[in-house]
């Protein structure tokens, strides 16, 4: 599933052709992805200015004119592809029609934004703008990890109570923001920190190592154009290639990166979820 790098990508992929751009006519070529869509969403949406493309943890928010806001999840193979961008910045024409093509959106500028997903795991919603914070996909999110909400004394707080892994915390979107199993590794191997550790049991020091390194490794993917294993694609079709530079996920058997450490990357499983981290590095 596309984590917060994914989906900032596709984001900003998507700004040119979007932004400050009117909806001439949109599609809905199915009546449900994970959950059906909302009543009359191609009438609403038809016609429609985009005022601003933001995104809140997983999802991309598109701020309309009307007084509502789009929310798009990408799911697990969901892809938002721009084609005909007469901007320039996308070197292919308007591809045939694909079969999961289920949500077309026919900018007024000439782009064409499709949303394609096999799977159907993928999700879109209205909501009124103003009352955003308060949808159920959105309410019980924590604060963005690059944002000034998620800071040292914040996690330290919101950790201490907790009897959970360090891993299975930090993949709680109630504490924090957009992270998923892809970043989760890879801060926590940077951090040295065992992913098996109580969250709770962690020193204050142990806890403010997270934060930089989460930012790091988030701003890292987000310039690599994120992580592409299975159906992810940037917005003009594109792989992310991030995950080349992975040092703990996906490298079960391999060395350990870490200099002079000569353990390899071993991996469990917790939560239902594949772990992997050096036993030796993260402690």
């Amino acid at each position: 599933m596309p984590e917060l790098p994914e989906v900032e990508t596709v984001r900003r992929g998507l700004a040119p052709s979007m932004e400050g751009q009117v909806i001439a006519k949109a599609e809905v070529n199915r009546p449900d992805l994970r959950w059906p869509f909302p009543d009359n969403m191609a009438d609403r949406l038809t016609g429609a200015k985009v005022t601003a493309l933001r995104r809140r943890s997983k999802y991309v928010l598109a701020d309309l004119d009307t007084g509502e806001t789009l929310i798009i999840h990408l799911g697990m193979s969901g892809r938002m592809t721009v084609s005909g961008d007469p901007l320039g910045q996308f070197h292919h024409d308007h591809p045939a029609p694909e079969k999961h093509d289920h949500v077309v959106f026919h900018m007024g500028n000439g782009a064409r934004i499709t949303f394609n997903d096999p799977r159907r795991f993928g999700a879109m919603d209205l909501a009124v703008t103003d009352a955003l914070e308060d949808h159920w996909l959105i309410n019980t999110i924590g604060p963005e990890p690059l944002g000034n909400g998620f800071n040292e004394d914040y996690l330290t707080a919101k950790l201490a109570s907790k009897n959970t892994p360090i891993k299975t915390a930090l993949l709680d979107q109630r504490i924090v923001a957009g992270l998923g199993n892809i970043y989760v590794c890879e801060v926590l191997h940077r951090a040295r920190i065992n992913p098996k550790r109580k969250a709770g049991a962690l020193s204050k020091s142990r806890v403010a190592r997270i934060v930089p390194i989460v930012r790091d490794v988030l701003a890292e993917a987000i310039a690599a154009g994120g992580s592409s294993l299975r159906d992810y694609r940037q917005a003009d079709g594109e792989l992310g290639y991030f995950q080349h530079a992975f040092q703990a996920y996906d490298r079960d058997g391999q060395p350990c990166q870490t200099p002079g450490c000569t353990s390899t990357i071993a991996r469990i499983v917790q939560s239902g979820r594949s772990t992997f981290y050096c036993p030796k590095c993260q402690r």
